[in-house]
């Protein structure tokens, strides 16, 4: 599907076909999503009345995408609480207020893969933010479970028990080997992503 300049005009038809005459041909609602995920500007229109129906096709693909995958962005709770916005004075305040939100969010998402490339180069680990934190989680939780033994070592109130004859064991060199280097990584990383 090739992107044009300005905005693409989508017609649906009665059929409940749509019709992009930015490329000649007929799209799915797939299509559409993909057009919005690469920043390409559409807007659609009923091809009898030529009334904006933009609006109501995009809370369409969002209603298939939540069904499709099972994984959902919008929680009952947040729903829940939209649904009461309606015909409450708040009404006219929401949408500027989500606009606003989701712009900040998506511009905060920029500025951390900005600086996760910076950190770490250009990797397919840096274009999808999701396996980094993954890993930053999962080295977090190794560090924190290792600071946590080698408190418990220097506790005398320590768990009693089988787990207390080894966590009191003398910790392997190699471990603490491991436990350095990986908090030197860490440093490094933090310190790369501070300037």
């Amino acid at each position: 599907m090739a992107k044009t300049d300005g905005e693409v005009v989508i017609k649906k038809y009665a059929n409940r076909r749509l019709y992009n005459t930015g490329t000649s041909t007929y799209v799915t609602l797939e299509d559409l999503a993909q057009m919005v995920k690469k920043g390409e500007d559409f807007v659609v229109q009923d091809a009898k009345s030529g009334d904006d129906i933009t609006h109501s096709v995009l809370t369409q693909i969002i209603f298939e995408q939540e069904s499709k995958t099972g994984n959902t962005l919008l929680p009952i709770s947040f729903l829940r609480q939209l649904i009461t916005y309606y015909g409450d004075q708040m009404q006219m305040v929401v949408p500027t207020f989500l606009e606003h939100s989701m712009k900040t969010f998506a511009d905060q998402q920029a500025q951390m893969r900005e600086q996760m490339t910076r950190a770490f180069g250009e990797t397919p680990l840096t274009k999808n933010l999701q396996m980094p934190m993954q890993l930053m989680e999962e080295q977090v939780r190794r560090n924190t479970d290792l600071f946590r033994q080698a408190m418990q070592m220097f506790s005398p109130f320590g768990a009693a028990g089988p787990q207390a004859a080894e966590v009191r064991k003398a910790p392997d060199s190699k471990d603490l080997d491991e436990l350095k280097e990986q908090l030197r990584a860490l440093q490094t990383r933090l310190d790369s992503l501070g300037s």
